[in-house]
């Protein structure tokens, strides 16, 4: 026997499909409704009678209609339509439309009282109005996974969708009597017009529609030929529904435990072999699953659950994961002061399933990319989603083995460990110990360089990343303005005066380069210029980054260069003109540094700042910072931190904490030596959460002393003696074997490194340094850069236009940077004598 069998009720149709309206294009014929059979008018659904229409108006019958049943049946199915309704005009809630009388074998009848908005109701339905008893024709579903018009990317983001009706409602009674025969059911209309368009019967011990919470499913591909297939694993329910598939990480749990990066995510498996999914479906459901659109297997969701584990084919193996789960409260604390922290964290089963705070994603953006989308209260680390807390959270975790995975920042040890949550268990301690304070050390951190976000998050995330400063950055992208609403021009403190958000602006030229404006009372404006991809099509160019600077430092602000070197053209000129107060880091990079050391042996002083571009989920807040010293008789505060980036006292660092001195002298300090130089005790250490390879010491670029850990370390020191005849700079950095970089797991793949800002070594007199060939380098950019100007930079489509500067010569206003630059260089070639670049 069929588990559902449609009845053909053609013979007692009375209205056409125009009774919806005339342009109604309803589903007719043999139909699936919610993986139901269903049949609406005749089979093949062409003729002209197609409904049963009852009720008192027109095109309806108010007579009653028998429909025999003659069946066992323990389930009768109906797809019915009220026609018309009161509601919206606030009439009466629940109005009568029928009784349907249920008559069984031996005389006995059973009424029911079919009503609006229970049992019943218009279609289409308003807003919040669906019915309490019945359910729509169609069933929740999913978004298109990886396309769709553009115009639904924030709706795409809930990957799901509420099923409403779209022809019918479907109303299922249950047969009181298990095992009587039904004979007939007779429709009784009561006043309001309505269709019956459909009758099926159900003879399974079931609801028709899934009344179970979803359950987790390991899907696992055994032939090679499929698991290593780029993932495309889909999976369908005709009975019920199905979340989107994941993969689950390639590392067993037991690795996953030891590895060195705990708290800064995983390798991404991007693999079909392993994957979960979440199912709630009735039992007489179907699971399909394939990959890359080719069916793998079917499986019968009843039987899976009873044998929890089934080969379906040769390719496919399903199992069903889920057990018993808690709704707990998780604090995480300060280990030595028993405060709840803010911090990140994740919880996975040990296959590797998350399991998010309720409020967070356990699949940001669906593992795909965030760029101005998605931005905030979450981070994806390669295979991990972290949720931002406050120190305390809540939400399912499942009954069993937990894994816990916590950090805040480089100054917390990160926790990563398997707990155990017992049935009944509602509370959750974890407790994290702070190794270093660099705060008391009156070093403050903070990343020069976050987009997107809003203030309040901020805060969230830099709190979570034991972070002291953001510098979130207003800017241009073609047509598209950011941040434009969180820009106040002060900074934004939390009570405790140890976080700030400051929202600042990068103004962006796509040739001549970036600039980031630290503190600035008032927008420097226009925040791009010159077309995509940082200004609007066709946009001329109005201004130099020169002019930004000038436009800043009139605030009292601090100017950076960001990512140094790239775009690489005018830095040279702001380097020559002293408009650089800082250079950013954010990845590791011979050529970025190769850059920086170029300028400084051309005897610019120019501290070194960390910052991390953040303009995706995928990148934590600080993975790249800056710490800044500010002495103790100097409370900390923005501006308090701004003077001591200037200043120079600073390192950047990815993960490890640097500690750098020469003769006792720290960083941004000028160290002064007699005329015949001397001998220099260089000592440097380097600590760090994450293993680190090389510690070494840099001289004008170029390394003079190094220690090495092949195996990589948590700590390494340094000590040195150098001897030194001329005006020098010395370096401390660390990072991986030779210092190469070893990868975050975050979008751009930062390396884990540090490097301090220099210590400069007078010889004789005023320190000072040139370098023919960084010269000649500089030069030529700022030649690049007029060439630019003059010959490839958009000019206004009219000669009337009157520039933001107000001067009547634009090209001179351009210009006049990168003349003052030129002639910077030539006057200390002068100063040196030096008369040509031979």
């Amino acid at each position: 026997m069929k588990d559902y069998q449609a009845l053909n009720i053609a013979r007692l149709c009375n209205a056409p499909v125009t009774i919806l309206g005339p342009q109604a294009k309803p589903a007719v014929g043999l139909q699936k409704l919610r993986g139901l059979p269903f049949q609406i008018g005749p089979r093949n659904g062409r003729g002209r009678k197609v409904f049963l229409g009852l009720g008192n108006g027109e095109g309806c019958s108010p007579q009653s209609v028998v429909i025999p049943i003659r069946s066992r049946a323990k389930k009768v199915l109906f797809a019915h339509r009220l026609l018309d309704s009161k509601l919206q005009q606030n009439g009466p809630l629940g109005a009568v439309a029928a009784h349907y009388v249920f008559h069984l074998a031996g005389g006995e009848a059973v009424s029911v009282t079919i009503r609006e908005r229970f049992e019943i109701s218009v279609v289409p339905v308003a807003w919040g109005q669906l019915p309490f008893l019945a359910a729509p024709d169609r069933a929740d579903g999913l978004p298109a996974r990886y396309e769709g018009p553009w115009g639904s990317t924030g709706s795409r983001q809930t990957e799901a969708g509420q099923a409403w009706p779209r022809d019918y409602v479907l109303y299922v009674w249950s047969n009181p009597r298990p095992g009587a025969r039904i004979e007939s059911v007779e429709i009784v209309p009561a006043g309001p017009r309505f269709i019956v368009a459909a009758v099926s019967l159900g003879y399974l011990d079931e609801h028709p529609f899934n009344r179970e919470g979803k359950k987790e499913v390991k899907i696992a591909l055994p032939r090679k030929e499929d698991s290593e297939k780029p993932f495309k694993v889909e999976v369908e329910v005709d009975r019920g529904v199905a979340t989107f598939p994941y993969p689950l990480p390639e590392k067993p749990a037991r690795e996953f435990l030891k590895d060195d990066y705990r708290g800064w995510g995983e390798a991404r498996n991007n693999k079909s072999g392993s994957s979960y999914v979440e199912i709630a479906a009735v039992p007489s459901a179907t699971i399909t699953v394939k990959n890359e659109g080719e069916v793998l297997g079917k499986a019968n969701w009843g039987q899976l659950q009873e044998k929890g584990r089934v080969k379906v084919s040769p390719r496919l193996q399903l199992e069903v994961l889920s057990g018993g789960s808690n709704w707990v409260h998780t604090r995480v604390v300060d280990e030595d002061t028993g405060t709840p922290i803010p911090c990140r964290i994740h919880f996975r089963s040990p296959l590797g399933i998350p399991y998010a705070p309720h409020g967070h994603h356990p699949h940001v953006f669906s593992d795909q990319g965030t760029w101005h989308i998605d931005i905030g209260g979450d981070v994806r680390l390669g295979q991990i989603s972290y949720a931002y807390i406050d120190g305390t959270c809540q939400g399912w975790l499942p009954q069993g083995e937990v894994i816990v995975d916590c950090a805040r920042g480089y100054e917390y040890l990160p926790v990563r460990k398997k707990i155990l949550v017992r049935k009944g268990q509602r509370e959750l301690e974890i407790r994290m110990k702070r190794w270093v304070n660099m705060n008391q050390q009156r070093y403050f951190s903070g990343d020069t360089h976050v987009h997107f976000m809003s203030t309040v998050g901020a805060h969230r995330e830099s709190q979570g990343e034991d972070l002291n400063v953001v510098n979130l950055l207003q800017s241009q992208w073609g047509h598209l303005f950011t941040n434009t609403e969180e820009f106040t021009g002060r900074p934004s403190v939390m009570q405790n005066g140890q976080n700030i958000v400051y929202a600042c602006s990068e103004n962006r030229q796509h040739i001549l380069g970036h600039l980031t404006l630290l503190g600035i009372k008032k927008q420097v404006m226009p925040w791009c210029s010159d077309g995509p991809s940082e200004a609007e099509m066709g946009g001329h160019l109005e201004t130099t980054l020169s002019h930004w600077a000038d436009a800043c430092h009139a605030q009292g602000g601090t100017v950076v260069l960001p990512h140094i070197p790239t775009p690489n053209c005018e830095p040279a000129t702001l380097v020559a003109t002293g408009r650089l107060d800082a250079v950013e880091f954010l990845v590791h990079s011979l050529y970025n540094h190769g850059e920086y050391y170029r300028y400084l042996n051309c005897g610019y002083r120019l501290p070194i700042c960390g910052g991390t571009d953040k303009m995706t989920s995928d990148v934590p807040v600080g993975v790249s910072r800056t710490y800044v010293y500010i002495p103790p008789d100097e409370e900390f505060n923005y501006d308090t931190w701004c003077r001591g980036l200037r200043s120079g006292n600073t390192f950047q660092s990815s993960g490890p904490m640097l500690w750098f001195k020469v003769n006792g002298e720290t960083m941004g300090s000028t160290l002064r030596l007699p005329g015949n130089g001397g001998n220099l005790e260089v000592e440097a250490r380097a600590e760090s959460i994450l293993p680190i390879h090389t510690l070494q010491i840099v001289q004008q670029g170029k390394v003079v002393a190094s220690t090495d850990r092949k195996a990589g370390a948590r700590s390494l020191g340094l000590k040195a003696k150098l001897k030194v005849e001329k005006n020098t700079w010395l370096a401390a950095r660390c990072g991986g074997p030779g210092y190469t970089a070893v990868q975050h797991f975050d979008g751009w793949r930062r390396g884990i490194f540090a490097h301090t800002s220099p210590v400069y070594v007078a010889v004789g007199g005023e320190y000072d340094l040139f370098d023919l060939e960084s010269a000649a380098y500089m030069m030529t950019l700022i030649e690049g850069g007029l060439t630019y100007v003059r010959h490839s930079g958009r000019r206004p489509a009219s000669e009337t236009v009157t520039h933001h500067h107000g001067e009547s010569d634009h090209l001179a206003f351009l210009e006049r940077p990168f003349r003052e630059a030129e002639a910077a260089i030539r006057a200390r070639m002068e100063k040196l004598g030096i008369t040509s670049w031979g």
